[in-house]
């Protein structure tokens, strides 16, 4: 198995996994436009596998698995892979990428509620501080919304358009939930497990969970549509979401705690609400920027260490 890295090196690995996951949610907005969900999902694991076909292989010095680890792998995959592919996709096929940004940065907040609820771990009045400005922000997002689609006018359009971003951004929030069990849940593989045979084994279940409904769509699809910019689009959305991203954070939290390694979950919102904004054009609203910066307060909060926010309260 692989020692762990030094500190800094592994906080670069978390930092960057979680660069790039925000980027392709952002990215993915112009794939879930030229392929259907589920057929997307399914390319991507599909991809993802036979670049890791040789990280499949068990290591010599690795122990077998116990029922206990199959079990973990299985959930890290259904939650962190498939789940969470499958509300991102959808969710931001029906709202913005910013939008997603704001929502995401509840991702610290929602770990920490995690441990307490799973783990046993204490939570202290400021991170349920951070819990209430992440709900803050993520209220004012749906107000933002509302605004947005009351000024393009009224009627059966503008209230079907209103109740698709209201779904979009409730997926988005199921896809937080999934990211958040993602990293508790990865923190227990990675000691018994190496990264890199974690990225290849969760992968391939994704791609075995998704393959009916992926296949079948497959069959009826005309590929010959898809623009050759997509298809390098899509290459880049595998290999990040199924391989660089997994491997990145699970060799991370070999080193890192994974109660600290919910601070670089702050690097997928601000990647995604930038993508958004400087790729795709998305403009960045008022209530939307006061959302974003509750949201991002809360991570702040949840994620200060607890010596240095008792050091800056007695004014050292």
């Amino acid at each position: 198995m692989t020692a762990p890295l030094p500190r800094f090196a592994a906080y670069a690995c978390l930092a960057l996994s979680m660069s790039l996951v925000g980027s392709y949610v952002a990215l993915s907005k112009p794939l879930v436009a030229a392929f259907p969900v589920f057929l997307l999902a399914w390319l991507r694991f599909g991809i993802g596998g036979v670049a890791m076909l040789p990280w499949l292989r068990k290591p010599a010095d690795e122990p077998p698995m116990t029922r206990s680890t199959r079990q973990l792998v299985f959930l890290e995959s259904f939650l962190g892979n498939f789940l969470f592919s499958i509300c991102m996709l959808f969710g931001v096929s029906l709202t913005s990428a910013v939008s997603a940004g704001v929502i995401m940065a509840a991702i610290p907040a929602v770990i920490a509620l995690m441990s307490w609820a799973f783990l046993g771990e204490r939570i202290n009045g400021r991170v349920w501080t951070a819990v209430a400005c992440s709900a803050l922000g993520i209220g004012l997002l749906a107000l933002s919304t509302s605004e947005q689609t009351n000024s393009h006018g009224r009627g059966i359009e503008a209230d079907f358009t209103q109740k698709m971003h209201w779904l979009g951004n409730l997926l988005v929030l199921g896809a937080v939930l999934c990211e958040a069990a993602y990293a508790v849940i990865g923190k227990k593989l990675t000691g018994a497990l190496g990264p890199k045979r974690i990225s290849a084994l969760i992968n391939l279940w994704g791609f075995a969970l998704v393959t009916p409904m992926g296949l079948w769509l497959a069959l009826r699809f005309d590929f010959g549509g898809v623009a050759p910019g997509i298809w390098l689009l899509l290459v880049f959305y595998a290999l990040a979401a199924s391989v660089w991203t997994v491997w990145l954070w699970m060799t991370g939290l070999k080193t890192v705690p994974a109660s600290q390694g919910g601070v670089f979950t702050v690097m997928l919102p601000i990647s995604a609400a930038l993508v958004g904004v400087l790729a795709l054009g998305e403009r960045l609203t008022g209530v939307q920027a006061i959302a974003f910066a509750l949201a991002l307060l809360g991570v702040l909060l949840a994620t200060l260490p607890d010596d240095l926010w008792r050091r800056k309260r007695s004014g050292q």
